[in-house]
């Protein structure tokens, strides 16, 4: 099965060459690793053009776009299907590229995303939100299941996620301009259209953060301006049920296992993703 590799970029220093190598070890390989630059500094976007297969775009950093620098990059591949990955993430084994393209035995499956692990060293909230968000077992779904999925019927991921290229171009791509999450407005668009999306468990990459309180707040002030504006679009869901069930599941585990001092801070750190969410949805505008 041939495909391709996305990988946007802004100063991601020896971690981009860490994730070549590991593309390029997998069972089955891609065809081409496009690098999107973002006017990098550090050098390393050159550098990852020698090793195999390594084609490099560069961009404007203040011209990128989420929705619309995905979308040109997709656009410029010539494989059938096309894997977006983020520069800090990295696959578990070399196993999970070609897990990942397994759901697209399926015809109808449109997309399918990875499960995301925390790197070893994350605080024990940051491994227990993961947990959560990212089980081991896999699924597929369609429209008619997203009264029972919840929001999580349209939790595609772009840290690790394939696409069916004839599908995407058939909903006309990502959206753009999109500050974030552009990756969840294509998942209603090929829901709605009557394709299903897959989660596959055994596609396994590392991926967790450590953002400052500011930061989250930051980051979740832009994902409510985007729920203002296209939460019509996700209509049968609902966020908050999916956010009680994270906290009460996140605090139930910090619980168990004895991080009782890690519980404030996650009591904090959530507090500042529902403030920013709260202040994003009051400027965001008009829906559409």
């Amino acid at each position: 099965m041939q495909y391709a590799v996305i990988i946007p970029v802004l100063n991601a220093g020896p971690a981009l060459l860490s994730l070549v190598d590991s593309l390029l070890e997998q069972t089955i390989q891609p065809e081409e690793i496009l690098i999107v630059d973002s006017s990098s500094d550090d050098g390393y976007p050159a550098k990852a053009t020698k090793k195999e297969k390594v084609r490099l775009i560069s961009i404007r950093r203040e011209s990128f776009d989420h929705g619309g620098t995905r979308d040109m990059a997709l656009r410029s591949c010539t494989t059938p299907f096309v894997i977006m990955m983020t520069q800090d993430a990295i696959p578990v084994n070399n196993q999970c590229m070609e897990n990942l393209l397994v759901p697209f035995a399926d015809p109808q499956v449109a997309a399918a995303c990875g499960r995301q692990i925390a790197k070893p060293d994350a605080k024990p909230a940051e491994k227990a939100v993961r947990e959560f968000r990212y089980p081991a077992e896999s699924d597929v779904w369609e429209k008619k299941d997203i009264e029972k999925k919840g929001i999580t019927a349209f939790l595609l991921s772009d840290v690790c996620a394939a696409y069916r290229v004839s599908a995407f171009e058939t909903v006309g791509g990502f959206k753009q301009p999109l500050e974030t999450n552009e990756d969840m407005l294509i998942a209603a668009d090929f829901l709605d259209a009557g394709y299903k999306l897959a989660y596959q468990g055994d596609a396994m990459v590392y991926h967790s953060h450590d953002y400052t309180l500011s930061q989250e707040y930051e980051r979740n002030r832009k994902i409510g301006i985007f729920m203002q504006k296209y939460g019509n679009r996700f209509t049968g869901s609902s966020v908050n049920g999916e956010g009680f069930r994270l906290v009460k599941s996140v605090t139930g585990k910090l619980l168990k296992e004895g991080h009782l001092v890690s519980i404030p801070s996650f009591g904090m750190n959530c507090a500042a993703r529902l403030l920013g969410s709260r202040n994003g949805k009051k400027t965001g505008g008009e829906q559409e």
